[in-house]
């Protein structure tokens, strides 16, 4: 009695969260914005990453995009898509730094978007094409120090069709992480839903690239 007691709960505590990942189900996207400098000082160039290369001078890179649920998100998708090939995740470095993150982020994230990889790629690309990024912070020239409305206000004023409920800016150790843009599936500004909304508070650094 008590197997088959664990079998039944067992089968009613996974099998929402199965019915929740499938690729194609969300409601829409995250382009996520990594702060090149902060990750490299945190880790990237520990790990040796080429993204953190000497002279690369990268800013704000694509961190990922996302696809959302209203509540939550999918992630690790079954899918019958290809994998992409070496070819395209390297073609990916560009944008995002690398293209071992390239394949990360497809396997995450880019599988649950019901797309191909090449057509996933594509979006990425699309969506960052889309987002004006701000010139005085991409390129900065000298460490600053500042709060988080002034990163969100810079990018309202570059992009006036965004609204401040969609944007999030995050940190982490004091230092600018990300800056996370919601977007729908068509590519266009959104209201982030309630837990995509993670502002960091007060000052934090942001590194110049270099």
């Amino acid at each position: 009695m008590k197997t088959l007691i664990a079998l039944i709960l067992a089968t009613c505590l996974t099998t929402p969260a199965q019915a929740r990942d499938r690729a194609g189900d969300f409601d829409y996207y995250v382009l996520s914005l990594s702060w090149s400098p902060s990750w490299c000082a945190q880790e990237g160039s520990a790990e040796g990453s080429e993204q953190c290369d000497p002279g690369r001078k990268l800013g704000f890179t694509v961190h990922g995009l996302w696809p959302q649920h209203e509540k939550g998100w999918p992630e690790d998708c079954a899918t019958n898509a290809r994998d992409p090939s070496r070819r395209e995740t390297r073609d990916m470095a560009d944008v995002m730094g690398t293209s071992g993150l390239a394949w990360y982020q497809w396997k995450k994230h880019g599988r649950c978007s019901g797309l191909t990889a090449h057509d996933y790629f594509a979006l990425v690309r699309t969506a960052t094409k889309r987002v004006h990024l701000p010139e005085v912070l991409n390129r900065l020239s000298r460490d600053v120090t500042l709060p988080s409305r002034v990163i969100e206000q810079a990018f309202l004023e570059t992009n006036p069709d965004m609204k401040p409920e969609g944007i999030t800016v995050t940190c982490r150790a004091r230092a600018l992480q990300e800056v996370r843009i919601c977007l729908t599936k068509d590519l266009e500004p959104r209201q982030c839903a309630h837990d995509s909304r993670r502002d960091c508070q007060g000052t934090f650094l942001m590194q110049a690239p270099r």
